[in-house]
């Protein structure tokens, strides 16, 4: 029976694919097996020496200290893609939300309660203030063409834009696929900042990309640009973009990671964290993490692991060593060698790397001493 403990409310959906004869699942198990979790912070928690995986339902991952848990054999997994969709709707209502001034008109016509019949009057009258530009034939720049990025461009472009698609670690492949769909991609952010009238977001905070749009980039940008960020708030430094909405060179700036000042700011359009609060959302993310976890715990596969390298493994297997470790090209010679020594018939090895954290699995079909290896976990799985 294996623990999986959850921090936060996760969806039934998702944990019904844990097989409540192998799996028992709840918020207050003292040494898990695996955690499960959304939005609680990991940083300050101090894990037990049984938590094995982390699957975190959703993508970001700011939440959990990636590599403390690597370096004590704690797999962490996220959830690309599962919650593409809802972010990409946002994005949309985004787009539109920065141009209309949308909210801001609907504020205004609450305030017309108690004028009576005067109110369409009123309403005709007061209207011309929050006009705004349609979105059709302005140009798009999308930062980071990921799973979210990718769905917004397609999107957006059925809305009659043009985009223009920046993304450092796109594969060729990938990059002719989004050119033969009229997409047109750069790879110098430059083209972003200079050429477009909407700018959207869709990048991993880390230290490369915390600030990426400040008072320098946005000063290349067109008079009047909208900036939508809906994916990390400390992605955009928030004195230069409310400097920048006050002098009028940003026209707008929506975003889903408000802070105190930018609330109350007219040039923003402040929303709560709303991404991925879909329940399609979030049962999507918690079958992905769920099936994840299983998989490590079960048969010993990395599947989107975020500080480990991916390594999908058969089903098949009499007997299996797993073998975290730090990167070394020799390892899985030292694991061979065991192997051998303790009369082990070797059946099939695996191995894989990512910065500087190995992955190797061996099947045999007896278990052998490998006690002299050093690694920073040793499991070892029987397939019943």
């Amino acid at each position: 029976m294996f623990n999986i403990l959850t921090l936060n409310k996760i969806s039934k959906i998702g944990l019904s694919v844990l097989d409540a004869e192998k799996y028992n699942c709840a918020d207050n198990i003292a040494d898990p097996d695996a955690i499960l979790v959304r939005s609680a912070s990991m940083h300050e928690m101090k894990l037990s020496d049984s938590t094995l995986a982390v699957a975190r339902a959703g993508a970001g991952v700011n939440n959990i200290p990636l590599s403390d848990y690597a370096d004590s054999g704690v797999v962490v997994f996220n959830t690309p893609g599962a919650n593409a969709n809802a972010v990409k709707e946002l994005v949309i209502c985004a787009l539109l939300l920065s141009s209309r001034k949308v909210a801001a008109s609907i504020e205004w016509a609450k305030s017309l309660k108690g004028e009576g019949e005067n109110v369409p009057k009123l309403v005709e009258k007061g209207k011309s203030q929050f006009a705004g530009p349609e979105i059709a034939h302005k140009t798009l720049g999308v930062v980071g063409m990921g799973a979210i990025g990718a769905l917004v461009a397609e999107s957006a472009k059925a809305l009659g834009m043009s985009i223009i698609g920046f993304d450092p670690f796109l594969s060729e492949a990938r990059n002719k696929e989004f050119r033969d769909k009229g997409f047109r991609i750069t790879a110098d952010i430059e083209d972003i900042w200079s050429s477009c009238d909407y700018i959207s977001l869709h990048l991993p905070l880390n230290d490369g990309t915390r600030g990426i749009v400040n008072a320098e980039s946005i000063e290349k940008m067109k008079d009047g640009a909208r900036i939508i960020n809906m994916a990390r708030g400390e992605l955009v430094d928030s004195d230069d973009i409310l400097a920048a909405l006050d002098k009028g060179k940003i026209a707008a700036y929506v975003t889903d990671f408000p802070n105190e000042a930018q609330i109350s700011h007219p040039g923003v359009t402040a929303i709560p964290h709303l991404g991925a609060s879909t329940p399609e959302s979030e049962d999507n993310c918690a079958v992905m993490a769920a099936t994840e976890v299983s998989h490590y715990l079960e048969n010993g596969s990395i599947i989107h692991s975020v500080n480990y390298p991916d390594l999908e493994l058969p089903e098949d297997f009499t007997i299996r060593t797993c073998f975290l470790h730090d990167e070394n090209e020799k390892f899985a010679d030292k694991v061979t060698k065991a192997a051998k020594t303790g009369g082990a018939k070797i059946e099939n090895i695996y191995s894989a790397s990512k910065k500087g954290k190995g992955y190797t699995v061996i099947d045999t079909d007896k278990i052998f001493d490998a006690s002299d290896i050093k690694a920073i976990r040793v499991r070892l799985l029987k397939n019943n």
